[in-house]
């Protein structure tokens, strides 16, 4: 009986793979398949332009780093672009472009943005959040729409089974977790550590991972673990807390900078110096330690898997160079950026470009296939140690991490704590 009913639908797909691809050869966007049939283009692509849709913070409280995304991703493009094009698998030369749209961190925006772009762009993906990725990825999955290389540590975009029309960019909040913890355990000395976390998938993704980091480890022990909400304007009472455990390790799973800073300050007021565990997305020098007043502690860390941009080592690094300059002429950001976001869409960039490479068809399935084959790739701007490696389900993008230590104006990799 399944078999007779998929042949019947199969019949009627067939009629309707072509009165589609003699619409998709009318506009332009066909491509041969290599048996001499013409696939049928998918929304968003010709044979000469391919659009990607962005939705992120543009306005708000983390407008910094979202407008870093659309800058970064516009940045690698925008000089591809003017050096002739992306070379896809399919022979054909196209030129990207970017429709990115504000959605202030606001998930019924960024699920509103999404509905306005998913019939005109071929792709979605690189924006910043958690709450706004999620509040359209079962739409995209209804849909068939890529949310590729979006900006958050949240695990669920990088599993097939949950989101097959999904792949996560940076590092989950479990892999940076553990990395924190592995490095602490190996310290051989005995160290009390403070946990403060987000309450919601963020924070307990961060303490799950240092968890894992430290097991087994007798040398650790957590004094105390406390909360705060997203929407909380202050942390104070829990610093308080946690000061009076005398911890020589604060674990600060936060994602709000302004909360982070605070809770900088607020150390210092209790006069409570332990040593600092920071999320890559809240451990911006220039953004956050320097109001912190950072370098009142004995130790800020963070993980990395792309070159501090504004500390004076990379001067004269030519990615840093090209990528700053590219930033400039083709991003509209002028600055050296505060935030690494900018660096992550700018390797988003070449992670799309390597998938493009692959592409023999015009088609968002056979656009997912190619971007699920890259291993080992290092693209520009990553530390030595870090690669991006599509291949392993359950894993984004890029999933290694080195721990970086604070010098006073941009992050030293270091191989141990102390």
């Amino acid at each position: 009986m399944r078999r007779t009913a998929r042949n019947t639908l199969g019949a009627v797909a067939v009629a309707s793979v072509v009165a589609l691809a003699l619409a998709g050869c009318a506009r332009g966007g066909g491509g041969d398949n290599g048996d001499g049939n013409t696939a049928t283009a998918s929304p968003g692509i010709t044979d000469t332009t391919l659009t990607i849709g962005i939705t992120t913070p543009l306005s708000g409280a983390t407008a910094g780093p979202g407008t870093c995304t659309v800058a970064g991703a516009k940045a690698y493009f925008g000089a591809k672009n003017a050096a002739g094009g992306i070379k896809f698998g399919d022979g054909k030369t196209r030129e990207i472009k970017i429709d990115a749209l504000d959605d202030g961190y606001d998930p019924q925006k960024a699920k509103a943005n999404y509905d306005q772009l998913k019939d005109k762009v071929f792709a979605m993906g690189i924006g910043l959040g958690t709450p706004t990725n999620r509040a359209w990825r079962e739409a995209a999955i209804a849909d068939k729409v890529p949310q590729v290389l979006v900006e958050t540590g949240d695990p669920i975009f990088s599993n097939k089974a949950d989101s097959p029309w999904q792949l996560g960019f940076v590092p989950t909040y479990m892999n940076e977790g553990e990395a924190f913890g592995k490095l602490l355990a190996a310290s051989g000395a005995n160290h009390k550590v403070a946990v403060l976390s987000q309450n919601d998938d963020y924070g307990e993704g961060y303490v799950e991972g240092f968890k894992k980091g430290i097991e087994g480890a007798s040398n650790i022990t957590i004094t105390k673990e406390l909360t705060y909400e997203a929407t909380d304007t202050s942390v104070d009472a829990q610093l308080t807390e946690l000061a009076a455990t005398d911890a020589d390790v604060f674990f600060n799973a936060m994602s709000i900078t302004p909360l982070v800073i605070s809770a900088l300050q607020k150390a210092q007021q209790l006069n409570w110096k332990p040593s600092w565990f920071l999320p890559s997305n809240t451990s911006s020098p220039k953004a956050i330690l320097e109001p912190g007043k950072a370098t009142a502690f004995p130790g800020i860390y963070s993980v990395a898997f792309s070159k501090a941009v504004a500390s004076p080592a990379y001067a004269d690094d030519e990615d840093v160079k090209t990528f700053l300059s590219d930033l400039k002429q083709y991003g509209d950001y002028q600055d050296v950026p505060a935030f690494p976001h900018c660096l992550w869409s700018y390797i988003s960039g070449a992670t799309l470009e390597q998938a493009f490479g692959k592409m023999t068809e015009p088609t968002r399935a056979n656009f997912m296939e190619a971007l699920r084959s890259i291993s080992d790739f290092t693209a520009p701007l990553m530390l030595e140690g870090t690669s991006v490696n599509t291949t392993e389900d359950g894993q984004p993008a890029v999933s290694s991490v080195v721990v970086q230590k604070y010098n006073g104006k941009g992050y030293d990799t270091v191989q141990s704590f102390g």
